[in-house]
């Protein structure tokens, strides 16, 4: 099929997927005629490469044309999308234009509609970071990618110690193949090599949440230490504790449909909501609030500049109470 629709923010599984049907396709000793590299954030190379998708491939192999970040399934301009329409069917047999994008593509859109019609489609979703099956699958699907086997322990450890890391568990895999040879990757070896767990932003939410506020400090400077952006985690806590908020709200309020509840905090997953019962069970709303408060305190504090472990510090032994 000579129209491939990529999508989905795991960058390292996309890009592996990517590599593997240029290499399956592309004959070495061509591909710098017959492989094009283009990016879609500019409307010239998006034209471009509807224009080289229609063109056959010169001496031995198959013509690809990647573009990244593709605009046809998002906001695309009209000349654009008709552009694409015509070029659809006059792509060859022997060539493949390959449309990359970290969103999902908006279904609403004719182009989208048009794509799907022809294109053949891979999603590369990452799980939530409170997702643990999805984690886990995860782990086995890029263990199969790579080509290794996993004990169950194995995949266990690893989604625990990386989460939905994708890059670093790639990275990790590939490590612990070259460490145990033609034999499965046990849990022993995940031990040796991969180390300490993940720490998430989710994480920090709970030890918040419990009242460990010390706990709370070393989670956060872990995150900080391993190069994760203050303000992202700030933004993180603020949309887990946002939705605690609505949950014990709602619940208080009497609401007791779950897609109700789902809906109006904004999360996806319906099923999530059993957790967050558990989760906030005993706790005023005024606890979320005060958390809140506290994370405003943080936010300001980093925007004036503050270094990240004293904007955290400050911003909750501030309004720590007994509580917390």
């Amino acid at each position: 099929m000579p129209v491939h629709l990529y999508w989905g923010d795991d960058e390292a599984a996309r890009t592996r997927a990517v590599e593997a049907l240029i290499a399956q396709v592309i004959d070495p000793a061509w591909a710098s005629i017959n492989l094009s590299r283009l990016d879609g954030n500019d409307p010239a190379q998006a034209a471009q490469a509807l224009a080289e998708a229609r063109t056959p491939p010169l001496g031995g192999g198959d013509r690809v044309v990647l573009l990244q970040r593709s605009p046809f399934c998002s906001a695309c301009p009209a000349e654009l999308a008709a552009q694409l329409e015509a070029a659809l069917e006059l792509i060859p047999a022997n060539g493949h234009l390959l449309l990359v994008s970290p969103g999902k593509p908006d279904a609403r859109l004719r182009t989208t509609k048009a794509l799907k019609a022809v294109a053949n489609e891979r999603s590369f979703p990452l799980p939530a970071v409170w997702d643990g099956a999805g984690q886990l699958e995860l782990v086995k699907g890029t263990a199969a990618a790579l080509g290794l086997k996993l004990t169950a322990g194995a995949a266990e450890a690893l989604a625990e110690a990386v989460g939905s890391d994708s890059a670093r568990l790639a990275s990790e895999l590939e490590k612990l193949g070259l460490y145990k040879g033609d034999q499965p990757i046990d849990a022993d070896a995940v031990a040796a090599l991969v180390g300490a767990h993940a720490t998430t932003s989710l994480q920090v939410g709970d030890a918040l949440l419990a009242g460990r506020l010390g706990d709370a400090i070393a989670l956060l400077d872990a995150l900080v230490e391993a190069n994760e952006p203050a303000l992202r985690i700030v933004a993180a806590l603020c949309s887990q504790i946002r939705g605690w908020l609505w949950v014990s709200l709602l619940e208080r309020s009497g609401e007791q449909d779950v897609a109700v509840i789902a809906k109006a905090a904004g999360i996806g997953n319906p099923k999530r909501i059993y957790v967050m019962r558990k989760q906030i069970r005993g706790r005023p709303p005024e606890r979320f609030l005060t958390l809140l408060s506290q994370l405003l305190e943080v936010e300001a504090a980093l925007k004036r500049g503050s270094e990240p472990r004293d904007a955290f510090l400050d911003g909750f032994l501030a309004g720590a109470g007994p509580d917390g």
